[in-house]
């Protein structure tokens, strides 16, 4: 692609998640950040924190014909987005936003009681309901980086990014996109404006709503860049980049400095929050580097990921954990149907648009193993025990047999040169510490490795590994490598 404007002014997609835009002083925050960039910035918004969880609760609830939830979550929507516009624009600037606030309200309000009078959550309807809350941050942020004196533009990703109909989930098709991104961002970006484009969302070609899965919006700034040909796409979040462990619960942990894309992607693959798998690959075809940084301290230089590793560089393993899961133990009393059974339920999930974190099932265990986002757990036994009541009760009833609070630990790459895979390394240093694993995943290359463990045994299981297998390890297995003078000076890890 020939770029519309002067190629000399590096162009850089800025991505800000929900964390980084939590409230009045975030916003503010990042307008700092935005006016400080000495390159061309186009900015990618998520919705703010916590916003997109209560829009789903909301229409799950509607459907179900409960109108007091959704009237709440309408009510904090406006309370939330209000009070940034009152403490942060001026008059002229305000009354625009709040009567844009009141139309997308009034909108989805209108659209919650559609879903009660249906009695349904379908994908396409679900799809409707997630996009509100970026429509609402991308006006919100444009509105307060021009009051910095900022010329920003609100944009609508669903202009931008041509999908399938597969909702919840939707993939983009390359042409159309990329046509649409040159034909709507590049002039603005020409122009010296800055664009505040809606991360996540997107349509089909006839303008049916769409949303690209989890982390959307780190694929939608990916999307962005590739389709302008930018030098870099930066996403912001609340950590320093991509650390050897979750510093919260280990404090000695390291952030890496630079990836390589297949390092970062495996790291994605096996649960690391700060990053999805999709993210990558918009950008791998144009070669476009990537950094994760942090939105709370803009000074630090996050981690790098670029397209090869540097000769000689050694990354140590990561230890990734997700709390706050759910394992369902889910069987069906005929025993001869329990592949189908599994198969059913998990097709019923993914079109329910449930994150499935994990799922097992041993060929002498008649039950199904899935592990769910604890928020996501009554929603998830409704739609079983629907599923029960329907076709599949016809031949056997679809039962949760027990659940339990758990987490997952994953144990991702570091073993570079070792056959054995860090997978073996990982069994041993559990078997040490004697924690029960309840359910186990693994890579067939053993690169890495995920455990279905106890909720009460997350921190105390990742400080483990990470002194066994990390950069605090003793055996100096995963020490840095010298690295020739150019690769160090790129950054390594």
């Amino acid at each position: 692609m020939t770029r519309s404007f002067d190629a000399a002014v590096p162009v850089t997609v800025h991505k800000f998640g929900g964390t980084s835009i939590a409230d009045a002083e975030c916003f503010t925050r990042v307008a700092s950040i935005v006016a400080a960039r000495p390159d061309r910035p186009v900015v990618v918004v998520s919705a703010m924190g916590g916003v997109t969880d209560a829009l789903i609760r909301g229409a799950r609830l509607a459907a179900a014909q409960d109108p007091q939830e959704p009237r709440r979550i309408l009510t904090e929507l406006e309370a939330r987005h209000a009070a940034v516009a009152r403490d942060l624009l001026d008059s002229a600037e305000r009354e625009t936003f709040l009567e844009h606030l009141d139309e997308r309200l009034d909108a989805l309000c209108r659209l919650y009681e559609s879903l009660s009078v249906l009695g349904e959550l379908t994908s396409r309807g679900r799809d409707a309901v997630m996009g509100f809350g970026e429509q609402l941050s991308a006006a919100l942020l444009a509105a307060v980086l021009r009051a910095y004196d900022l010329p920003a533009e609100a944009v609508s990703a669903a202009t931008l990014i041509v999908t399938d109909d597969r909702f919840g989930a939707a993939s983009p098709k390359v042409e159309p996109t990329r046509r649409r991104i040159r034909e709507h961002v590049a002039p603005l970006v020409a122009s010296g404006a800055i664009p505040v484009v809606t991360g996540y969302i997107a349509a089909t070609e006839t303008g049916i709503p769409t949303t690209l899965g989890r982390s959307g919006s780190d694929r939608t700034a990916a999307i962005v860049a590739a389709g302008l040909d930018a030098d870099e796409v930066w996403i912001w979040t609340d950590v320093d980049g991509i650390l050897t462990a979750d510093p919260h619960i280990v404090a000695g942990a390291r952030t890496l400095d630079e990836l390589s894309y297949d390092e970062a992607a495996n790291l994605a693959r096996f649960g690391a929050e700060v990053l999805h798998p999709r993210t990558i690959r918009p950008v791998i075809a144009s070669a476009i580097p990537l950094r994760i940084v942090n939105s709370f301290r803009p000074e630090h230089p996050g981690t790098r990921i670029v397209p090869e590793r540097a000769p000689g560089r050694n990354v140590p393993p990561a230890i990734v954990s997700a709390s706050g899961m759910r394992l369902l133990a889910i069987g069906d009393c005929d025993e001869a149907r329990r592949l189908l059974t599994a198969a059913r339920t998990l097709q019923r999930l993914s079109e329910a648009g449930i994150d499935v974190r994990m799922f097992s099932q041993a060929l002498s265990d008649s039950s199904l193993g899935v592990v769910i986002r604890e928020q996501d757990r009554d929603h998830v036994l409704s739609l079983l025990r629907r599923e029960s009541a329907g076709e599949v009760s016809a031949n056997g009833e679809c039962v949760v047999r027990s659940e339990e609070e758990v987490a997952l630990v994953s144990v991702i790459g570091g073993s570079a040169g070792d056959e054995r895979g860090i997978a073996s390394h990982a069994f041993a240093a559990l078997g040490k510490h004697a924690v029960r694993v309840i359910a186990v995943t693994q890579a067939v290359d053993g690169e890495s490795v995920s455990f279905c463990i106890p909720a009460s045994r997350v921190e105390d299981t990742v400080r483990f590994l990470h002194r066994e297998l990390g950069p605090e390890s003793t055996d100096g297995r995963f020490e840095r490598r010298a690295a020739p003078e150019s690769a160090a000076r790129g950054g390594s890890a």
